[in-house]
């Protein structure tokens, strides 16, 4: 082995992050390395990466095993007891080209073997330094890094810190390149995409950032925006729904529960009305529009009657694609010291929402069938709709292509042309 080989887990974030730095590693010349970028989001996503890491070491035994991502950052300590860590990097260090000349130069004499500083201290992010990734007709580019949310059972802001913003110039610059090179779709991503500008010269909004967008690359076909706080939804981003035929009609939905309570107690910025609300007002406004979601099960103390209220708010919010998440106590956040919900009905209640996920997704499809879409295609045989829906193709494609087609049936949790 002489090029790093890296090993991703977690969010598009972070895949991001991993193609930004093969690139500093590679301007390095950082060779026979092994790079695991980690998550932290849940204790589960902890016990994978340590997993991880002790299997690339047997794999790769003379390879030097470098840590870093999210909970690198948040317990750095952790794994730099694991004997086949070599160095743990924080989240800031990771995407600076010192720390990759420094490990390229002398791995453990010149290199400190945890390098890992106060991420609250930092206040720029590192969005410009590549031209985003994905397949050959989808880019990703992150215009926003950190949180300046405190929800009790979240880890990611002492991971990422607080919330930073890609001017929007730098973002419009990108895209322009992007567009030139072939892309089809760009789709913006950040921990807390809807706080965008917050931190910028006259604190514009995520609205504002998505119509310049799209005023100023008129050649970009398509626009997606990731999980999104809909509380924080700008008057700007609903006309843009409203009135821009090149933002899909997909949104991400960052709910995490149906009860006011558990909301209060989560200590979200939003009740259930609102989210009811929201998802009610973009469907007026753009009726194609479909919702995935964020939703938690076995918050502490939750009832039977809370649960209830989650499940429900599947319908009452007209959810199609569900992200649930079994509740995981992330130890120095208030809600690891909250009354727990036992674990096999935390187990249960997931499996409930998922179930009800799946029955959704069906009747997404159903719905589907004889209408026409604009199907972006990801592979010779696969594309998804602009409700970002799999499509499968019996005739190759042109990857990258923009196919308009009918169609015809569905097959498992995919539509057929």
């Amino acid at each position: 082995m002489s090029a790093p080989v890296f090993s991703n887990h977690g969010c598009r974030l972070n895949a991001y992050e991993v193609e930004a730095m093969k690139d500093l590693a590679g301007q390095a010349g950082l060779e026979n390395a092994i790079v695991v970028n980690t998550c932290a989001v849940t204790a589960e996503a902890v016990r994978k990466a340590r997993q991880d890491i002790r299997k690339l070491r047997k794999s790769h035994p003379d390879a030097r095993l470098i840590v870093t991502g999210c909970a690198a950052q948040t317990e750095p300590e952790t794994f730099a007891r694991m004997d086949e860590v070599d160095a743990v990097i924080g989240n800031t260090e990771k995407m600076q080209a010192d720390t990759w000349s420094g490990l390229a130069a002398d791995f453990i004499g010149e290199t400190e073997a945890m390098q890992v500083d106060d991420i609250m201290s930092v206040t720029e992010t590192a969005g410009h330094l590549i031209d985003g990734f994905g397949t050959r007709s989808r880019a990703y580019v992150q215009v926003q890094n950190g949180c300046d949310h405190r929800c009790t059972f979240c880890i990611i802001p002492f991971g990422r810190g607080n919330s930073r913003s890609v001017p929007a110039g730098v973002v419009v610059d990108q895209i322009k390149r992007l567009v030139q090179k072939g892309f089809n779709e760009v789709v913006l991503t950040g921990v807390d995409l809807t706080s965008w500008g917050a931190d910028l010269p006259a604190a514009p909004r995520l609205g504002d950032l998505v119509m310049r967008i799209l005023r100023l690359v008129p050649d970009l076909p398509r626009l997606r925006i990731s999980s999104i706080d809909s509380i924080e939804v700008d008057e700007n981003l609903m006309a843009a729904i409203a009135n821009e035929p090149r933002l899909m009609p997909h949104l991400h939905l960052s709910l995490q529960h149906g009860d006011d309570m558990i909301l209060k107690r989560m200590k979200r910025r939003h009740l259930r009305d609102n989210a009811i609300a929201f998802c009610q007002e973009a469907k007026r406004l753009r009726p194609d529009m479909t919702f995935g979601a964020d939703i938690i099960a076995g918050f502490p103390t939750e009832t039977d009657a809370m649960f209830d209220n989650s499940l429900r708010l599947v319908e009452d919010c007209d959810l199609t694609w569900l992200h649930v998440f079994p509740y995981s106590a992330r130890p120095g956040t208030p809600a690891a010291r909250m009354p727990a919900v036992h674990g096999a009905v935390i187990k249960e209640r997931a499996a409930q929402l998922r179930k009800a996920g799946e029955a959704r997704v069906q009747a997404h499809l159903a719905r589907q069938v004889g209408a026409e879409h604009h199907i972006l295609m990801e592979s010779p045989t696969m594309g998804r709709t602009e409700q970002f829906t799999e499509t499968l193709f019996d005739t190759p494609q042109t990857e990258g292509a923009i196919v308009h087609a009918r169609i015809k049936g569905m097959s498992g949790t995919c539509l057929q042309v």
